[in-house]
């Protein structure tokens, strides 16, 4: 072969001193060895980058490439200890070509500064418990992706038609007239257009996922995770039922909604393994919604939300995979289910909680991770954001157990001063 009509060479990663050093830092943290000092790093960024950059929410989600950037230069710019992984936020055009009904984002519903939104609704009604356990798959297809998504609507009109006689005698003559009358009804065209619209969208947004995940790693970034699952509560919950529903389900028909959890539950943990073995990284983001104070009680927690969530740590941790869950909410009353979890596997990032209780109850089980409050990252100065996480660093770091950053992953409107401050704290107060 000549050398111009070689293929190029796909990028190669090697490990630089200062990706192992970020690589051995974070280990160290989820594994309550004290690192050389403490991590800073943000679980999730959805839109700070662009935003302190004069890039509207919009542009962030339509041009992705531009996104990307600008999350890279972030990085370096504030000196984290990872990388922002590219799941954060999602890509706008395949939602638009999806006609997805369970997402609102900016230039889809909503403004051009706003952030994307969640849109809960009963996609299953109760009475369907049944005809959904019977059959997942094909109850997939027939009613929760129309459903969720109006561009398949013709798929559902597909499986619900009768198949004339023909379709079990094609041959060479007859199947190409069948086929071609299938596909060529106006909405199968529109649909098969936009599919393929749709696979060139997604190999675009894989590419400079691809390439990102390359450059950040050989500029000596790494990514705390790439895998993502929810508890199979929360599947429901969101997903299926909506607060509202799953609410009621718990009272009306439990039997029916424990069937459901106990059958999504070996489903969350699968689709994570496969997802470490596809990416390398064997992080596994597991953002929770559903299991805080407030949404139940403990009793109700113990019955419906723990087991399932009990289960989907420990199937990962089985795999060789560390469990990275988002305490979404207050979960200082849940504190005591943590407990029976295996000590230095999980890295346990909490939005709201009694910080003295977490480590009286867990400060030998698991890493703590965050939680410097929104209001600060937003409102306050650069010293009381490095004023709290002292306190953080007081309070969890006698270990080296702790990971700095804010409640929720970085907000969207924190001043560009005070996450430069998460860092400079750590590196003046978290050294050991």
């Amino acid at each position: 072969m000549s050398e111009s009509t070689q293929k190029p060479q796909a990028p190669v990663f090697k490990p630089s001193p200062e990706f192992l050093a970020r690589q051995k830092r974070i280990e160290d943290a989820i594994n309550l060895r004290k690192p050389d000092r403490v991590p800073v790093a943000p679980l999730v960024v959805h839109y700070y980058p662009t935003r302190a950059k004069g890039i509207s929410n919009k542009d962030a989600q339509y041009n992705m490439g531009k996104t990307i950037e600008v999350w890279k230069e972030t990085a370096i710019k504030h000196n984290w200890d990872s990388a922002a992984s590219v799941g954060s936020i999602p890509s706008a055009r395949p939602l638009e070509l999806l006609g997805i009904k369970q997402f609102k984002w900016p230039g889809g519903g909503l403004g051009d500064d706003q952030p994307f939104q969640w849109v809960e609704g009963e996609y299953m009604m109760q009475d369907e418990y049944d005809e959904m356990l019977a059959n997942p798959n094909e109850f997939a297809v027939k009613k929760l992706w129309p459903r969720i998504a109006t561009t398949l609507a013709p798929v559902s009109g597909m499986t619900q038609m009768q198949p004339p006689p023909l379709l079990f005698l094609s041959n060479a003559y007859t199947l190409p007239g069948l086929i071609g009358g299938i596909v060529s009804q106006p909405p199968m065209v529109e649909l098969l257009e936009k599919m393929l619209e749709l696979a060139r969208e997604t190999e675009k947004d894989n590419k400079i996922a691809a390439n990102y995940a390359m450059e950040m790693m050989n500029l000596g970034y790494p990514f705390t995770w790439a895998p993502v699952t929810f508890p199979a509560f929360d599947w429901i919950s969101d997903a299926f039922r909506g607060m509202r529903g799953s609410m009621i389900d718990m009272y009306q028909v439990p039997d029916k909604l424990l069937a459901a959890v106990d059958m999504f539950t070996p489903l969350t943990i699968g689709g994570c393994i496969m997802m470490a073995e596809q990416t390398g990284n064997k992080g596994v983001f597991i953002p929770m919604h559903r299991g805080a104070d407030g949404f139940m009680s403990n009793e109700q927690f113990a019955k419906f939300y723990w087991p399932c969530l009990k289960a989907l740590f420990l199937g990962l941790i089985e795999a060789g995979l560390t469990p990275i869950p988002l305490f979404e909410g207050d979960y200082t009353p849940r504190l005591e289910f943590l407990q029976e979890l295996p000590p230095k596997k999980v890295a346990g990032h909490f939005d709201q909680v009694d910080r003295k209780k977490a480590k009286k109850l867990l400060g030998d089980v698991m890493c703590f991770w965050g939680n410097v409050p929104a209001s600060l990252m937003c409102t306050g100065t650069p010293q009381q954001v490095k004023d709290d996480v002292k306190e953080l660093i007081d309070t969890f770091g006698d270990n080296g157990g702790l990971i700095i950053d804010s409640q929720m992953g970085l907000p969207d409107e924190s001043r560009p001063e005070n996450v430069q401050a998460l860092t400079d704290a750590v590196h003046e107060y978290g050294v050991y």
